[in-house]
C-alpha cells in the first residue's frame, strides 16, 4: 500500500523528464552478439539483432580489437568472416557491431603498392590515405543514364588481340583456357603496354602462390609498370575471407581514380579461385549446395563485380573501368559451370588453346573461336582497314589444315592457301613481355596481309618479323610512327608503309 501516492508521482515524472532528457541522437545502436563457433576463421553468432551485411564488427580481447565483416543473415545465426586471422579468437566471446559499412580509403598512395585483400599494404610501409576518400567494396554498378557506347581503343600490345579480337575501353573482356596456357601473361603484357597511354592498371591475384606474385611485382618494377600499377593479392595461403574480398577491394580501388576521370584496367587471375573462395564459405555456412556444390547465388558473386566496369559518358567524367577477368578451364571445357556464366556476363572471351601453346603458337589464342561484342567500333581505323579479312582466311586455313591430314595430292590453289595460313599463323607469334606499339602492329599486318611474308618457309617468319620490328624501329619517320599511333590511314600513309617495306625486303 503507498502512503502517499503524490510523492511518488512526482518521483517517477522527475525520472522520466530525466530520460528523456538524455541524447541518444548522435549515438548510433549497437548490437551486440555471442560467438557460438570458430571454422577456419568463419564465425557463426547468435544476437546481433540490428546488424546489416557487410558491417564491420569486432572482438576485444584484451587490449586488441578483431575486425571481420557480416557476409550471411540468417534467422537463428549471424555469419561473420574475419579480416585477419586470429587463434585467440574463440567460442563463447562477446562479438559487437560498429554500424560502419565495409569500405576502403583510397587515394593516388596507393599506385606501386602491393596490398592484401582488403587493401592492407604487404611490401613493408604503410600507406597515407589521410586524404583519402572512403569507397564502398560492394556497390550497386552506375546506371545506363550514366553510361555511354564503348568507342575507344584499348591497346594491349599484343598483335592478335589487337587486330582480330580488339578491346575498347570500358569493356570486360573474358581471358578463358586451361592451365598453364599463357592466360595471366596476356594480362601482364597489356599492363606492361599501359606504360604511356595514360592508364592506371590494378592486378588482382586470388588464389596464387606468393611467388608468383612476386615474379610479376618484379616485373612492374623492372618494366616500370609499378609507378601506374597496384596489386591487390590475397593468396592460396590467406584467410578464405581475404580471397572473397579481393576482386571487390581491387573494383572500389578502381572505381576512385574512374570517378576523378581516368582511364582504369582491372585483372582478375582468377575468376575460377575466386568462386572456390565462395563456394568453401557457403559450404560452411551450410548453404544449399548446386551444381559442382556451388551455391545458387554463384552468378550474381561475379555479375555485381563485373557490371561496375563501365564507360562513364562526359556528364559524368568520361572515366573507364576496363576489366580483363580470367577463367580456367579444365581440358578446354568451356561448357562448365564457372566457364559458362561468366562468358554470358562479359563483352567477349579470348580463347586460348593448350594444343596451339604446347605447338609453339604464342600467345596460343584461338582467332576462330575468340570474340568480342564491341566489333569495329573501338578499333583503331588504320588496324581496321589492314587486318581485314585475316581472321576469316585464318579460320579458313584451320578448316584446310584439318582436312590435309588425311592425306593425298593437294592442288595448287589449296596447297598455297595452306602455305599462306601457316605463314600468317607465325606473324602473329610474339614474345612475352614484348608488347607492340600500334605502328609497328600496322606494319605487321600490313606486310603479312599484302603477301610480303608468302615467299618464306614457315620456319622463316618469325626471324623475319623480329627483323622487321628492329628495321622499323630505326627507318621509320618519326612523323609516320605518330600518325599511324593516333590510328590515322590514308593513300599516302599506305604508299610510305609500303616504301618501308619494300626497302627492308631489299636488305633483308
Amino acid at each position: 500500500m503507498i502512503k502517499n501516492p503524490s510523492k511518488t508521482e512526482t518521483y517517477t515524472n522527475k525520472l522520466i523528464d530525466r530520460i528523456n532528457d538524455l541524447e541518444f541522437k548522435n549515438s548510433a545502436p549497437v548490437s551486440v552478439g555471442v560467438i557460438e563457433s570458430v571454422k577456419d576463421f568463419v564465425l557463426t553468432c547468435s544476437g546481433l539483432s540490428d546488424i546489416k551485411i557487410n558491417e564491420i564488427v569486432e572482438i576485444e580481447i584484451g587490449d586488441t580489437k578483431i575486425a571481420g565483416f557480416v557476409f550471411d543473415l540468417r534467422q537463428d545465426f549471424v555469419g561473420v568472416l574475419m579480416l585477419e586471422p586470429n587463434l585467440q579468437v574463440k567460442a563463447g566471446q562477446k562479438i559487437v557491431g560498429t554500424g560502419k559499412s565495409l569500405t576502403l580509403k583510397v587515394n593516388y598512395n596507393y599506385l606501386g603498392r602491393v596490398v592484401d585483400g582488403f587493401g592492407a599494404p604487404l611490401d613493408g610501409s604503410g600507406i597515407d590515405t589521410g586524404n583519402g576518400k572512403d569507397m564502398p567494396i560492394e556497390k550497386i554498378a552506375p546506371g545506363v543514364m550514366k553510361r555511354e557506347s564503348v568507342t575507344r581503343p584499348f591497346k594491349t600490345g599484343i598483335l592478335v588481340i589487337d587486330s582480330l579480337v580488339n578491346i575498347g575501353k570500358g569493356q570486360r573482356e573474358l581471358i578463358i583456357g586451361d592451365r598453364q596456357s599463357g592466360k595471366s601473361t596476356i594480362a601482364i603484357d597489356t599492363i606492361l603496354n599501359q606504360k604511356n597511354n595514360d592508364v592506371i592498371c590494378i592486378y588482382v591475384a586470388v588464389g596464387q602462390k606468393k611467388s608468383k606474385v612476386k615474379q610479376i611485382v618484379e616485373k612492374f618494377t623492372n618494366s616500370g609498370a609499378s609507378d601506374y600499377t597496384i596489386v591487390v593479392n590475397s593468396s592460396s595461403s590467406d584467410p578464405v575471407s581475404l580471397q572473397y574480398l579481393a576482386p571487390y577491394t581491387g573494383m572500389a580501388i578502381a572505381e576512385y581514380f574512374c570517378d576523378l576521370g581516368r582511364d582504369v584496367l582491372v585483372v582478375f587471375d582468377d575468376l575460377t579461385k575466386h568462386a572456390w573462395a565462395y563456394r568453401q564459405l557457403s559450404l560452411l555456412f551450410r548453404r544449399p549446395p548446386g551444381r559442382e556444390a556451388f551455391p545458387g547465388d554463384v552468378f550474381y558473386l561475379h555479375s555485381r563485380l563485373l557490371e561496375r566496369s563501365l564507360q562513364f559518358n562526359q556528364e559524368n567524367g568520361g572515366g573507364s573501368i576496363t576489366a580483363l577477368p580470367i577463367v580456367e578451364t579444365l581440358s578446354g571445357d568451356v561448357s562448365a559451370y564457372i566457364p559458362t556464366n561468366v562468358i554470358s556476363i562479359t563483352d567477349g572471351q579470348i580463347f586460348l588453346e593448350s594444343d596451339l601453346f604446347n605447338n609453339g603458337i604464342r600467345p596460343a589464342i584461338n582467332p576462330g573461336v575468340s570474340v568480342t561484342r564491341v566489333g569495329g567500333a573501338a578499333q583503331p581505323k588504320n588496324l581496321k582497314k589492314v587486318s581485314g579479312s585475316i581472321k576469316l582466311e585464318l579460320a579458313q586455313y584451320r578448316e584446310l589444315a584439318a582436312f590435309s591430314k588425311f592425306g593425298g595430292d593437294l592442288e595448287p590453289a589449296t596447297a598455297k592457301r595452306l602455305t599462306r595460313g601457316a605463314n600468317l599463323t607465325q606473324a602473329y607469334i610474339q614474345s612475352p613481355n614484348s608488347p607492340y606499339s600500334l605502328s609497328t602492329e600496322v606494319f605487321i599486318i600490313y606486310a603479312a596481309k599484302s603477301g610480303f611474308i608468302d615467299h618464306l618457309s614457315v620456319k622463316n617468319v618469325v626471324p623475319w618479323i623480329k627483323k622487321l620490328v628492329k628495321y622499323i624501329e630505326f627507318k621509320s619517320s618519326p612523323e609516320l610512327n605518330d600518325l599511324l599511333n593516333d590510328g590515322k590511314w590514308d593513300s599516302e600513309i599506305e604508299n610510305q608503309v609500303k616504301t618501308i617495306l619494300n626497302a627492308f625486303i631489299a636488305t633483308a
